[in-house]
């Protein structure tokens, strides 16, 4: 009977838990769209309200969105997505060249791309702490970190899409790819000068310029990750 009212007892902490879980996966389908749409239409005011938050405990932060690296990854599954939609088959999985060895599915190749596509919040954030004169470490890096993420998640969704698109036989596909994956590049910039010069408080002109150098180290990485996995 103590094996019993113990396995009993078990079942019902499974189900418990199944339950949270089946709740917050569906809930993705609620808040990946109202966060993506927030990003594209209003990045200025979540990256403002993600800061604001930032003295909030931590379960009371992202009650209306999603929270950030979440949100950069369902974005780069949702690119992954429409790639398999188009019969397009990940050029790393097929590989095994270099360290493309360790990729041999579509789980590993998803989370290589959160680690590239994580570069870019992340040398941004560190260039916005750097040139706000506070010490970079761990603590001061992170809430520019997450607050960099809405709009890298558009960005690597944008990029992800059109170069889908892109290399699609039709040529209206690969024309409309073409087209987003330049708007993706120009929002991604804009935005990013915006903010710089608003929390740093510099003309828009040298905030786009560290803005560049910062797309620049985040591209410099992709390729380096690029030649390693491509052997």
């Amino acid at each position: 009977m103590p094996f019993a009212h113990a396995a009993a007892m078990d079942f019902m902490k499974w189900l418990n838990s199944l339950d949270e879980l089946l709740y917050e996966v569906m809930s993705w389908l609620l808040f990946f769209p109202l966060t993506l749409l927030r990003s594209v239409f209003r990045p200025m005011g979540i990256m403002a309200e993600i800061d604001a938050e930032a003295a909030l405990p931590d379960d009371q932060r992202y009650k209306a969105v999603l929270s950030p690296p979440l949100f950069l990854a369902l974005a780069l599954l949702l690119a992954h997505a429409v790639a398999t939609a188009l019969g397009q088959v990940d050029t790393i999985i097929l590989s095994r060249h270099g360290l493309a060895g360790l990729v041999n599915d579509n789980a590993s190749a998803l989370i290589l791309r959160v680690i590239v596509f994580a570069a870019f919040p992340l040398f941004l954030a560190a260039r916005l702490v750097r040139r706000s004169g506070k010490k970079l470490d761990r603590d001061s890096l992170q809430q520019p970190f997450y607050e960099q993420c809405y709009p890298a998640a558009v960005f690597a969704l944008g990029l992800g899409v059109g170069t889908s698109l892109s290399l699609d036989h039709h040529s209206i596909a690969a024309t409309v790819g073409h087209c987003i994956v330049l708007a993706s590049i120009a929002y991604y910039w804009l935005v990013e000068t915006r903010w710089f010069a608003r929390v740093l408080g510099i003309s828009h002109l040298l905030a786009a310029g560290n803005v560049f150098l910062g797309l620049l180290e985040g591209t410099a990485f992709l390729i380096v990750v690029a030649i390693l996995f491509s052997g």
